[in-house]
């Protein structure tokens, strides 16, 4: 007897066959699509599983002085990471590591903090040897934990050249979401301040890539020779203006205990040859980072070494802006130089029923203007101030630029302070200026602070033909020009008369500034600390070359509560001049007797002495 009967058979035979059918059918799809269409994205896939990316750090760029001296170059350094997949297991990394490169609590909540999976975390930029040392002995125990030696910035010139150059270390979370940085990776170093921070994209290079095999438990097998590898391209060199020797010479004789800064152009093109902010600091130490207390202790420092005082300062600029007055009056053609003033200096001026005195009690009786500019009579510029006039002064010194900054390629510089209008008095002390507001301003005193590199740039015009290029790091053959005084070659002439009158035998600065080889010009400057009312700060601000000859340097002192701008900024000045003069013309450098008053005190002879 038939259970099933043989038409049935038949259908459900033919229904399977549909069912395998349509499987084989949908599998064949399934396959050509995972095979042929779809391979090299699963291959992707497999390989992102294999293969780590790992950056190879570019060398930063060289950067050389005027000379061709090394100033900032590259050593090898130690860098660590670690290449984990799982937040769980980089922290089990870290942990490990902390013993061995001193990694405290809240370091390693910042390297949490910036954990990515499958990007390699940056542990330590700088590692001590020994540690990697102990690591690769031991690389059996730290799984995913790459050491590789990597290029480390080097400052040949240290402390003397900290604040220009400035330093790098590794970009910061902030600094990531800035669209300056836009294309950079955590971990990477970067320039923080200065040159470096300036020119960062040029010195900075591209970075390469190279690749690590992993297993399935994360652990390093090796590196893949057969993957092609990028090795980025290094940083550009870049040549500046400054001049290494010199900037370590004033490093090695400025005051210890004293904060200052000293500027020194060249009056070829305004080429900055030394840029010097006491007190300094070392780059070098902020390579490998700081530790927190001691970032602590550089910031509450209460003689703010960070402080870069040549572009950042401002100071009442006192006489050295008697240079300034007299500029002004002769472009405007207020006074003549041969012409005195009404009254005579007798130690004071009575102008409105104020008694105004002169720093010189028996007073300077007439003078002309170059003799006013020797003797730093205040007599004569109260009254040079009052025939130039408020408005007229104001106009003279915005167009001048001591409202603004110099234009000087660093990131950072101040702008001077200097009243752009009698609307100034309004909005900062709320009441209409009198005229007699001009007689502050003509002696560099009243709402007037510069910054010594403005000084500097002012000196430069008075050094020249009265043109004033912006002062510049980098090498550039063709500066532009910031502004120009419009006087004669006779007016300049009278100006610079007058600075001779100063550092000449009588001249309130002759000692400090007398040297055996070179003249010196210049002006001093004691100037009313609002901070400090018993110390003033000390100024000196002056050009020298050959006798008889063109100025070939610029020079300004500042020296904060220094008192005196003849007994110890002069001779700053002074003793730059000598080093950098005596270098460009092949003599022997000096010893540490140099000015006419160092030889006095030593009792050593001077028979060049005038």
């Amino acid at each position: 007897m038939r259970l099933v009967h043989a038409h049935s058979r038949r259908q459900r035979a033919t229904g399977a066959f549909v069912i395998i059918t349509i499987v084989l059918g949908a599998l064949a799809v399934q396959f050509f699509r995972v095979q042929m269409l779809q391979s090299n994205d699963y291959m992707l896939q497999s390989e992102s599983n294999r293969l780590r990316p790992l950056p190879v750090a570019a060398p930063r760029g060289t950067i050389f002085d005027r000379n061709g001296r090394v100033l900032a170059d590259n050593v090898p350094g130690y860098v660590v990471l670690v290449l984990r997949e799982s937040r769980e297991s980089t922290l089990q990394s870290l942990e490990r590591l902390r013993p061995y490169l001193g990694l405290s609590d809240e370091r390693i909540e910042t390297l949490m903090g910036q954990y990515q999976r499958w990007e390699p975390l940056v542990v330590e930029i700088d590692a001590d040897f020994e540690a990697v040392s102990i690591l690769q002995e031991r690389r059996e125990d730290f799984p995913g934990i790459v050491h590789e030696m990597r290029p480390k910035r080097r400052y040949l010139g240290g402390r003397a050249v900290s604040h220009v150059l400035g330093y790098v270390n590794e970009i910061t979370a902030e600094e990531l979401t800035e669209p300056r940085f836009a294309d950079y990776e955590p971990g990477l170093l970067i320039g923080k301040v200065g040159i470096e921070r300036q020119y960062e994209e040029r010195l900075q290079g591209r970075q390469g890539v190279r690749y690590l095999e992993v297993d399935a438990l994360g652990r390093i097998v090796g590196s893949l020779a057969g993957i092609e590898q990028d090795s980025g391209d290094p940083g550009e060199d870049i040549k500046l203006t400054l001049d290494l020797e010199l900037m370590e010479w004033i490093h090695s004789i400025f005051p210890d205990s004293l904060a200052g800064a000293v500027v020194a152009l060249d009056p070829a093109d305004g080429g900055v040859l030394a840029l010097y902010s006491a007190p300094t600091f070392d780059p070098n130490a902020f390579v490998s980072g700081l530790t927190p207390e001691e970032w602590a202790v550089l910031e509450s420092d209460p003689q703010t070494p960070l402080f870069n005082r040549p572009v950042m300062g401002t100071y009442p600029p006192g006489s050295t802006w008697k240079l300034a007055t007299a500029a002004i009056a002769l472009e405007r053609g207020v006074v003549g130089p041969q012409e005195f003033m009404p009254e005579p200096c007798t130690g004071g001026l009575s102008i409105g029923g104020d008694y105004r005195r002169c720093w010189f009690e028996e007073g300077h009786g007439y003078l002309d203007m170059a003799g006013a500019i020797a003797n730093s009579c205040n007599v004569y510029f109260y009254q040079l101030g009052l025939k130039i006039g408020l408005d007229p002064i104001l106009e003279g010194g915005t167009r001048i630029g001591f409202a603004q900054q110099c234009g000087i390629d660093l990131p950072q510089e101040s702008r001077g302070v200097f009243p752009e209008s009698r609307d100034y008095w309004v909005r900062e002390f709320g009441y209409e200026p009198q005229e007699n507001e001009v007689l502050n301003l003509a002696i560099g005193q009243g709402p007037n602070s510069q910054t010594p590199l403005k000084m500097a740039q002012f000196f430069l015009a008075l050094a020249r033909d009265g043109t004033a290029p912006t002062p510049h790091l980098l090498e550039n053959p063709d500066p532009t020009q910031g502004w120009r005084l419009d006087v004669s070659a006779e007016s300049i002439e009278v100006l610079r008369e007058g600075m001779r009158g100063v550092t000449s035998p009588g001249g309130t600065a002759y000692f400090g500034t007398a040297l055996e080889h070179w003249e010196v010009l210049g002006k001093t400057g004691t100037s009313q600390n609002p901070q400090d009312t018993l110390r003033a700060h000390a100024w000196f601000a002056g050009m020298a070359g050959p006798w008889g000859g063109d100025p070939e340097i610029v020079v300004v002192a500042l020296v904060e509560f220094g008192e005196s701008g003849s007994g110890v900024a002069a001779p700053l000045v002074a003793k730059t001049v000598d080093f950098y003069l005596r270098s460009k013309y092949g003599m022997p450098p000096p010893d540490s007797i140099q000015t006419l008053g160092e030889h006095y005190d030593s009792g050593r002879p001077a028979p060049w002495a005038r």
